[in-house]
This record gives structure tokens, C-alpha cells and sequence, in this order.
């Protein structure tokens, strides 16, 4: 943010969540001037725009789906100098005339959000983002900063390059996503194993990605079907049904979501609880900025893959038959095969998820357990004798000849009854039914599992072949080991178990999203009253107030608006506009439930940490010192380099410790007066009504100070 406020080049790597748009948010605010924001999607360009408009930053859009009106207002509002933000797609900074208008308008920096789509080295390419080389050419002095989630060290010095700024600084944050647990389970049955998920979130809103479009509706149909409220998206829908879809999903009118990885990047819901993905994606870049989605609110959430090997064949044969129908060059195609490999081996993986994920991207986790992923929670169990029943599978596709795909092998080993086996005399085999005894899932993801270890092949074509490679030869002579894991026993535990006795997946309770003492029922009412009040204001639940504040709402139950004010997320604004609507549902679901109000936050902190109680410190020592001397407020904000709005904030503190004869230095006497008498007419608990008797005459900052001062004088 200082870069950008100082007008420099720069490249910043934050993962989903990490406060990105604020980087190039505020500083547009704080600098003045225009701020040209490229961006990929219409729908997420909407959403940012409508979130900053709501907060009264003059931000506008430039796409396709505008009307002419819309057009014009926001031409006008660019023309007169008063907008901060303008959004714009790289096709229309591309294609038309609006690149020469923003930059005669007096645009002084760029940003370009989803920047690793400029990199034939990134996950996401797209050839009109690689026309941003010529921004330095379009805007002449103006400060160039890209954006991304995802991007590795090769990708992050291919942006620079493409951009031209190779003086630019590169800032990347923590990969790491503590409040997420990870869990990779080899799959066996995807529509149970997606309801088990489910049925672990039940009201929380979550995301399920598949492939393909036919198992999106597919799965769809089937969560419908057993009563889940959930909706389906893919390209193949028209416009509206997508349309649809996602605003009811942003609306929080629906909570599950089953789609292809068209679905999400527009979407800045805040409470996703969990994302589902029935198969592989096509790279960790995908799957960090699609398991991204999950918990921005920073409240546990939950990210669960559904591996099988045959999506890597799968994943790879689309690649190599898309790349050839494109003329797509040698060099994206072997990238793209990489990524696949990548994430094959991630999913394959025997160590630590979070670990894994945050090397990927060039850092280091600290623990060696992060007690949220299925490798440090023990969701899966090593298989016995792993060597011997790789031999046993190799064993068998060298008998066929490596003339038979995985079918045909599966039933030989299973020891299956079956014309085809019969034929051509495959149960006379030594090896016939040397693994009846094996769950034939378990024992079809394994064979994958040596595939994606290089100790089995799958021939390209219509119809796959297994073949041996020579590592295959290496584990048959018992020259070279193998891992093969499955999904960990499911054992009840009873009173006679041992204390020591392993915690099975099935037992182990799940984290919960509410801090301790949180009323499950109030929050769900808070809920219902988000929707009621984003929905007569026509923006999305996640503006009013996310999770976290709700969540803590459930908890600490404050009855007045100070206490709610204490709340980390209520500002004066949002206070001013929802305070008392929230109130209201507080109190009246108290009073019915009998519950305690102005409830003070545990010792132990729970999953929303209470506000902490402010230390000493030595800028308060100095600002309290200041204040002593009557400097005002813009004086203090200076010397001590903060803004307006925290320095009131240290006023106000001071002002109820320190208890002073007057407040005058800071507000006028007739000033106080005024407020002290709409304080009489409306009480001091919320600003709102004495901001309206007043007739808006007054600002709130001024207001909170004298109601500090009156709040001081009668010992509260």
C-alpha cells in the first residue's frame, strides 16, 4: 500500500482473501486522482464496485452490459475528476477508445488484478491480458501494480517482464491458510462422500466443483433429489440460468453450489464453509485459488479432494486433444501437462497439505503438524504390505501382455466370474483373484495411485491401456518401494476401548465455526436479517456485516450500540445504518430465550477473538500527552502518522481515562451544546438519531467526542 501510495511499480502475491483490492483501494482514495483497474469478469467488477460505492468511495465500471445511461454517468463522473476508481476489462482497454480517455482523464496508476493470466507460464493464460505490455505506453508516468493469488517464482518474473516494470518491487505474502483443514481422500464413492461433507456444514454455505458440465448435473440432480438446496453452473447454461445461479448463491438464497471451474472467480461471498472437489484440478494454482474461496472470513473452514489417478489421464488427454484442435504451441502444452503433474503429485502426496501448498509457492511452514489437513489428522491409513500388492497388481497386466485397460485387469484380480475373463482364459491365471478380498474401489484407485508413481503407464486413445514401465520391472524384483494409502479405518470407539486408542475420521468433531458461548439459533437469526436488509438495499449479505461480526454478535450479545461498536468489523457507518435493526433481533431473541445480554468475552479466546484490551504503549503514552497540551485532532493525526479517524479514536479513549474539565479544545462550546441537547432528546447508546436531530449538520466524529465527554461525566 505504501508503494502505492508513493506512485511505484509493483507485483503483489496474496492469496485469495489477503486484501488484495484494498492494496489498490485505499491508496486511490487517500492519493486522489483516477485509478484504472483491469479486471477479468464483469460480475466481479459489479462487486467491487457496488462495495465501494456503498461505502461512499466514487468508484465506476466500463463493460458491456451497461446501458447507455449507465455509460454516460459514468463518463461524467470520470470527466469531472470526482470518480477515484474505474474498472475495465483488458478486451475493452484493448479493442476501443477507452484507454485514450482514461489516460486524457489523468490517470495516475494502473492495476491489474488476476495478473498471472498475462504469463504463458501461469495456470489461467489469456492472449488479450498479454496486451498489457503496452500499458507503460498507453499511461506515461503512471504507476503500473499486478495482482495475483497465484504465481510462483517463474511466473512472478515472466510478469515483470511482460509488464515492462523491472524495477518494480515484488511483495508476496503467506501462502498459508491456517483456518482451512485440507483433506485429500482417494475416491470412492463421490456422491456419498460429498453428502458427508455436507452433512458436516449443514446451513453453511459451500461450493462443489466436478469436471465436467454432465457431472455437474449429475450431481446436482442427485443432491436435489436427496433434499439438498442446491443449484448447478456451467458454460453450458445460458446466460440467465448463470445469472441465476450465482446471484443466488451471492444473495445467500442458496448455499451449495455444484460447478465447473467456471464458476467463482466473480464471486466474493465471504462465508464459504467448504469447497468440494470431485476431481483434480488442473493445477495448484486452480486449486489454491478455488480452496480460496473457502473461509475469507477467517472463521474454519473446509477444503476436501476427491482423488482418483484416472483424472490426471483424464485431465491430460483434454489437454493434448484441445491443444492440438488450437495449434496450440509445444511449449504450453508441456507447461500444462506440468501443472497436471504438480498437482497429481500434491494429491498423491504423504506430507503435511498446508506444507505442501506454501513450498509450492517458494516458503516455508514452521510446524511439522498443522493438525488441520488428512495427513496430520490421520484420515488415511498407510496400506500393509504396499510392495506386495503392487507386485501382485504389475504381476497381472504383465501376464495380459499390457493388452487390457484397468476394467478388464480389475476383474482378473478380483477374481470376477465374468465372459470376458472366461474367454480368453484369463482364470487360469496365477494371478486370478489374488486380491478378491480387496474393496474393488480401493483396489482400482491403487492402480492409479502406481500410475501417478510412474511404477504403472496408461496408453493414450479411445481405449487406455495399462502398460509396465521400468519402474514397474524395478518394484516386481523388489529393487524399488511403493506407497499405496486408503481411507482410514471407521471404528466406533467404545467405553472399554483403551484411552490411547486412535481417533477415527468418522469420530473426530469437527471444528465449528462460532466461538465458544455463541448462540447457534441467534446467529442463524442474524443471518436471516442480513439477507432481509442487503436485499432492500440490493447488494450482497457479505457488505452488511460478515460472518465474523455476526458470529460475534451470537456471543457477546450487546444490547447498545457501544457495546456493539466494540465489536471488531462495526464502524461508525455501518452502526449509523444497521446498528439498531440488528439490535432489535438481538434483544427480541434474548428475551424469548432467556439468554444474558452484554455478554463479556471468555478469558479464552475462542474462534472470534475478542477485541483486546489496549496495552500501554508508547504512542499512547505520547498521544495521551498531547492531548493534555489541547492539540487537535488533525495535528495529532500528523505528528504521530495516522488518520483522522484514529486519532478520534485515541480522543475519545483518552477523554474517558483522563476525565478532562472540557472538551472545548476539540469542539466548540455551542457545538457541544447542540450535541449534548440531541444527546438529552435521543441518549447517547447510537449516533444515528443525534446525527439526524441535528440535522446532519454535525459529523459523527464530532459526536462520538462529546459523547465520550457526557459519557465520562456520568462515570460509564
Amino acid at each position: 500500500m505504501r508503494l502505492a501510495l508513493a506512485g511505484r511499480d509493483a507485483l503483489v502475491v496474496m492469496p485469495t482473501g489477503g486484501g488484495k483490492s484494498l492494496c489498490y483501494q485505499a491508496p486511490a482514495v487517500v492519493r486522489g486522482g483516477l485509478t484504472v483497474v483491469v479486471s477479468p469478469l464483469i460480475a466481479l467488477m459489479k462487486d467491487q464496485v457496488d462495495g465501494l460505492t456503498r461505502v461512499g468511495v466514487p468508484a465506476v465500471r466500463l463493460d458491456s452490459s451497461m446501458t447507455p445511461d449507465e455509460k454516460a454517468d459514468a463518463t461524467q463522473l470520470i470527466r469531472s475528476g470526482e470518480a477515484r476508481l474505474v474498472f475495465t476489462s483488458p478486451e475493452r482497454l484493448v479493442n476501443t477508445g477507452v484507454a485514450q480517455f482514461l489516460r486524457d482523464s489523468g490517470a495516475n496508476a494502473v492495476a491489474i488484478d488476476e495478473a498471472h493470466c498475462i504469463s504463458h507460464w501461469g495456470h489461467d493464460f489469456r492472449p488479450e491480458y498479454r496486451q498489457m505490455a503496452r500499458l507503460k505506453e498507453w499511461f506515461p508516468g503512471a504507476a503500473v501494480q499486478a495482482y495475483t493469488a497465484t504465481a510462483t517464482e517463474r511466473v512472478r518474473a515472466d510478469i515483470v517482464q511482460q509488464l515492462g516494470i523491472d524495477d518494480a518491487s515484488v511483495l508476496v505474502g503467506n501462502f498459508d491458510r491456517p483456518n482451512l483443514t485440507f483433506r485429500v481422500l482417494p475416491r470412492v464413492s463421490p456422491i456419498a462422500q460429498v453428502r458427508e461433507v455436507l452433512d458436516r456444514h449443514p446451513g453453511d454455505a459451500g461450493i462443489v466443483y466436478c469436471l465436467r458440465r454432465a457431472d455437474v448435473d449429475d450431481m446436482t440432480a442427485q443432491l436435489k433429489a436427496a433434499k439438498y438446496k442446491a443449484v448447478g453452473y456451467h458454460a453450458g447454461m445460458s446466460p440467465d440460468q448463470r445469472r441465476k445461479a450465482q446471484e443466488s448463491f451471492a444473495s445467500e438464497e442458496t448455499d451449495i453450489v455444484v460447478a465447473t471451474v467456471a464458476f467463482g472467480m466473480g464471486i466474493d461471498r465471504s462465508n464459504v464453509r467448504f469447497v468440494v472437489h470431485a476431481a483434480m484440478p488442473k493445477s495448484i494454482e486452480h486449486y489454491q485459488q478455488e480452496t480460496g474461496r473457502a473461509g475469507r472470513d477467517g472463521l474454519p473452514s473446509e477444503c476436501v479432494l476427491l482423488f482418483s489417478g484416472a483424472d490426471f489421464i483424464t485431465l491430460k488427454n483434454i489437454t493434448l486433444k484441445s491443444a492440438q484442435e488450437a495449434g496450440a504451441t509445444q511449449e504450453y502444452v508441456a507447461s500444462t501437462i506440468k501443472h497436471l503433474d504438480d498437482m497429481a503429485k500434491y494429491a498423491r502426496g504423504a506430507v503435511c497439505r498446508h506444507r505442501a501448498l506454501v513450498e509450492y509457492f517458494g516458503q516455508q511452514l514452521e510446524t511439522h503438524n498443522c493438525g488441520a489437513c488428512d495427513i496430520c489428522l490421520g484420515d488415511t491409513d498407510e496400506v500393509p504390505e504396499a510392495k506386495v500388492v503392487a507386485q501382485k497388481i504389475l504381476s497381472c497386466v504383465a501376464r495380459v501382455k499390457e493388452s487390457f485397460g484397468v476394467t478388464h485387469v480389475l476383474d482378473i484380480l478380483k477374481g470376477a466370474n465374468t465372459e470376458g475373463v472366461r474367454s480368453r482364459g484369463h482364470d487360469k491365471l496365477t494371478t486370478y483373484g489374488l486380491l478378491e478380498d480387496v474393496p474393488k474401489n480401493d483396489l482400482r484407485d491403487w492402480i492409479y495411485q502406481l500410475v501417478g508413481q510412474g511404477a504403472l503407464a496408461v496408453s493414450e486413445g479411445e481405449y487406455p491401456l495399462l502398460k509396465l514401465t521400468p519402474a514397474s520391472w524395478s518394484v516386481m524384483k523388489g529393487e524399488q518401494s511403493v506407497r499405496l494409502i486408503r481411507l482410514a479405518q471407521q471404528k466406533r470407539r467404545s467405553k472399554r476401548d483403551r484411552d490411547d486408542a486412535p481417533v477415527t475420521t468418522r469420530e473426530r468433531q469437527q471444528p465449528g465455526t462460532l466461538p465458544a458461548g455463541a448462540d447457534p439459533e441467534l446467529f442463524e437469526r442474524l443471518r436471516q436479517v442480513r439477507r432481509q436488509v442487503a436485499a432492500g438495499l440490493g447488494v450482497q449479505p457479505y457488505l452488511v456485516f460478515p460472518d465474523s461480526v455476526l458470529a460475534e454478535f451470537a456471543r457477546g450479545r450487546p444490547s447498545t450500540a457501544a457495546r456493539m461498536r466494540q465489536v471488531s468489523g462495526v464502524g461508525d457507518r455501518k452502526l449509523a445504518d444497521f446498528g439498531e435493526t440488528f439490535l432489535d433481533a438481538i434483544r427480541a431473541h434474548c428475551g424469548q430465550a432467556g439468554l444474558a445480554l452484554d455478554v463479556d468475552a471468555p478469558v479464552q479466546r475462542g474462534l472470534v477473538p475478542a477485541k483486546p484490551e489496549r496495552k500501554p504503549s508508547a504512542r499512547r503514552d505520547k498521544v495521551f500527552e498531547l492531548f493534555r497540551g489541547e492539540a487537535n485532532v488533525d495535528a495529532v493525526a500528523a505528528k504521530i502518522d495516522v488518520n483522522r479517524a484514529t486519532a478520534v479514536d485515541y480522543l475519545t479513549e483518552f477523554i474517558r481515562a483522563e476525565k478532562p474539565a472540557s472538551i472545548f479544545p476539540w469542539v466548540p462550546e455551542e457545538v457541544c451544546e447542540r450535541v449534548a441537547a440531541a444527546a438529552e432528546q435521543c441518549g447517547t447508546a447510537r449516533l444515528k438519531p443525534a446525527f439526524l436531530a441535528l440535522n446532519e449538520e454535525v459529523p459523527y466524529d464530532t459526536i462520538r467526542i462529546v459523547f465520550a465527554f457526557l459519557d465520562s461525566r456520568d462515570g460509564r
